[in-house]
């Protein structure tokens, strides 16, 4: 019941940063060359930013979703040992592909919301030419949810392995020598 539970919970959040991830993709910031009133000078006007809301979202759901496989497992070192043997390297190479899908859709989902709020404000006079109105490019936000979608196969990939190896049938004896005292 308890790992239905946390695999729920993990699989919401992650649901929902994939889903926010593909909206800021959707709605990313573009931008206009404007001149002024008087025509001395050019600048830039940028549409909504709520691109970089969505980002952020996301990569606090994924961070949040993430937050619970690792308490609940225990970061793999600090719970009880599992037994000695193949699933023990697979829940080892799970955890290692799992935190690193992880950190680089978090790269991509924060280089996408920071550059997204990022605006060039105004440049360019009569005789220059116009402003270079920068934008984020298209992909960052698609490459950060598909890394959100891989960390969350992953980590539900881990989390049953690691609970499975983890039953009392799979664990080993928690002391292996015995100890006398010397009185």
């Amino acid at each position: 019941m308890d790992s239905k539970v946390v695999i729920a919970f993990v699989l919401v959040f992650d649901v929902v940063a994939f889903a926010l991830a593909i909206a800021a993709e959707q709605r990313r910031n573009t931008a206009q060359v404007v001149p002024d009133s008087e025509k001395e000078y050019t600048y830039c006007v940028y549409d909504s930013d709520i691109a970089t809301g969505f980002g952020v979202g996301s990569l606090l759901l994924l961070l949040l979703s993430q937050l619970i496989i690792t308490a609940v497992t225990r970061c793999y070192c600090c719970g009880p040992s599992l037994r000695r043997g193949g699933s023990r390297f697979c829940v080892f190479l799970l955890l290692l592909s799992c935190w690193l899908t992880f950190l680089v859709a978090e790269a991509c989902l924060l280089a996408g919301s920071v550059q997204n709020a990022r605006h060039t404000r105004y440049r360019g006079f009569y005789f220059m030419n116009d402003p270079s109105c920068e934008v984020l490019r298209k992909g960052v936000f698609a490459a950060g949810a598909a890394f959100v979608a891989l960390t969350a196969i992953l980590s539900v990939f881990y989390y049953l392995l690691y609970a499975k190896g983890r039953d009392s049938s799979y664990r080993i004896a928690e002391s292996a020598i015995g100890m006398n005292s010397f009185s």
